[in-house]
């Protein structure tokens, strides 16, 4: 048996953390099988469902790495993959239920499923229908010849239970007692969520398929549909949900929660396949930084756990770090090029990107998002932009005014503007003042880079070059002497 699995999104909102987590899972599955992955778009809610959506699916998916074998945009022997070009099918699938007895046209009224609400909620219980109020089948086709509306329902098999294996939570048992007469039509003709997605899981093939538990509940429902159009059962897994450091289900109120916003916001696609690969699943051993190689090579549903994974934004932020750190230095400019880019509003000229490139690896060593990158070396591309909080930090007692006004005299005297020569310089000038590098080198980095936080001082002073750091170094000087701080 080849392994087939699906992604099915639904394009009503943007690719979100739980739904990538998902497709990386049904990819891992199928590359470790050497079996297919099919790209389906589950679009029948025509108006909710868009192309800018289905875009930053797409977007989303091959940003991670993740490619299919069949599906959109690549065809397939199916050749339609997108639900509302298969309404027909749905259709006629709808019909041959009825026609076999295991669905049925449903008269019932508005009053009648009140009633039946009405009732449970006096015993305490959920609503279920169990077709109560179904017709004889004759009646129900005269009255569907004679021109009426009515919805199709599964016919349940009453008693009765599903019963089937999860490979992540082992037997599950649903009675039917608990499961309605579910709608598979509507009366305008357009297939529910359960007929769309059992027919196509039936229709192209698909034997495992891994989605979020939320979808639980309707497992005996595609099960039941599948055995009523004479097919195999496909093997299930349910994965948990992820959830906040709170452990309530993951919202905007923990923060970003779609895809897209981690990657404006300058987290690498291989920390984030990482990160989403080991919220619940575990390779087999203690490691957490995993190749793609590694994952396809290990990745079982076995591993997968039961439990709710908490998805902990400090510990992504790391693990983004040590990707940004691993990185070839001239890749990681090329990375980071567009975040320093979309800070400043402008492109740099080719001069201003070697400066970059040099000071480059000395940001890399502290990164742990590449949106940080570009706030780090803005001042060697623009006015220093001064943060009040860092001044303040500084600039108190007379200590930064010698700092400031030695540094200055100090570098103007400077023969050779480098590095080596800057430090030696302002450590010499630490030592006659009797300053320690906090109190002597602190107002001189806020002074020319605006922030407490920067690359080294002294490779930062070496590439902004020798006439802007000593015009920096004045403005802060007479800042410092009006007594107006930023005023």
């Amino acid at each position: 048996m080849t392994v087939r699995v699906r992604f099915p999104p639904s394009p009503t909102g943007y690719l979100h953390v739980g739904t990538g987590r998902t497709v990386l899972y049904n990819w891992l599955f199928a590359r470790h099988h050497g079996g297919v992955m099919v790209f389906r778009v589950d679009d029948t809610d025509a108006e909710r469902s868009t192309d800018e959506y289905l875009q930053d699916i797409i977007e989303g998916l091959r940003w991670l790495g993740i490619d299919w074998d069949e599906g959109i945009i690549v065809g397939g022997p199916a050749g339609e993959y997108r639900q509302s070009g298969r309404l027909a099918r749905y259709r006629e699938v709808a019909r041959q239920l009825v026609d076999s007895g295991w669905a049925y046209y449903d008269f019932t009224t508005p009053e009648q499923l009140e009633a039946l609400r009405a009732e449970a909620a006096a015993a305490g219980q959920s609503p279920v229908y169990d077709g109560r109020f179904r017709l004889p089948a004759e009646e129900a086709e005269a009255r569907v010849a004679a021109g009426e509306k009515a919805p199709i329902r599964f016919a349940v098999p009453r008693p009765g239970e599903t019963v089937f294996t999860d490979a992540i939570r082992g037997e599950l048992r649903f009675d039917h007692a608990n499961v309605d007469d579910f709608v598979l039509l509507r009366s305008d003709g357009t297939p529910t969520y359960h007929l769309a997605s059992a027919v196509d899981d039936v229709d192209f093939a698909i034997t495992h398929i891994i989605r979020g538990e939320d979808l639980l509940p309707s497992t005996p429902k595609h099960l039941l549909i599948a055995e009523a159009m004479g097919a195999p059962a496909a093997v299930y897994a349910h994965l948990s949900l992820l959830t906040g450091p709170d452990g309530a289900k993951l919202s905007k109120r923990h923060g970003a929660t779609s895809l897209r916003s981690y990657r404006d916001e300058g987290i690498l696609a291989e920390a984030m396949r990482n990160y989403l690969a080991i919220l619940g699943w575990s390779p087999g051993t203690d490691e957490e930084i995993v190749s793609l190689e590694t994952m396809v090579d290990r990745f079982d549903l076995g591993a997968v756990s039961k439990n709710p994974a908490v998805f902990d934004l400090t510990k992504l932020e790391w693990m983004n770090g040590v990707y940004i750190r691993s990185l070839d230095p001239i890749e990681f400019a090329s990375r980071a090029l567009p975040f320093i880019e979309q800070a400043l509003g402008r492109a740099l000229e080719p001069a201003e990107g070697e400066a970059f490139g040099t000071i480059a690896p000395l940001v890399q060593e502290r990164a742990r998002r590449l949106t940080e990158v570009g706030a780090q070396v803005r001042f060697l591309f623009a006015e220093v932009e001064m943060d009040p909080v860092s001044w303040e930090a500084v600039m108190k007692g007379p200590e930064a005014g010698v700092a400031l006004a030695g540094a200055r005299i100090t570098l103007e005297a400077l023969g050779t503007w480098d590095k080596a020569g800057i430090e030696a310089a302002l450590r010499r000038l630490l030592e006659d003042h009797g300053l320690s590098a906090r109190k002597g080198l602190q107002p001189i980095r806020v002074a020319v880079t605006g922030s407490t936080v920067s690359p080294p001082l002294f490779e930062s002073l070496e590439v902004l070059g020798r006439e802007r750091t000593l015009d920096r170094l004045r403005a802060a000087e007479g800042r410092l002497a009006e007594g107006s701080g930023l005023q």
